[in-house]
């Protein structure tokens, strides 16, 4: 895979923590933060799939719950008729 280089620029208590855990870690800086980036970007689509199936999934409107309240007693009869 082919890497780009590029500069960041971090505040130092928050690089002091990078270099920490990336010496725990026994990684470079730069992947500590190749790392981070790639598990923020998986989250992100979590929270995208996760507001899309919310989406999809919203309450029925007015029209909808009458429909399904004239369909439960033939839903109601196919149930007791099979069983």
């Amino acid at each position: 895979m082919t890497t780009i280089k590029t500069a960041i620029s971090v505040e130092q208590p928050l690089f002091q923590e990078i270099e920490t855990l990336a010496k725990e870690m026994a990684v470079s800086r730069s992947r500590l933060f190749s790392l981070a980036a790639r598990d923020f970007i998986q989250k992100q689509k979590g929270r995208r799939l996760l507001a899309a199936i919310n989406a999809a999934h919203t309450e029925p409107d007015t029209e909808e719950l009458d429909l399904i309240e004239k369909l439960k007693p033939m839903q109601r009869r196919l149930i007791t008729d099979k069983w």
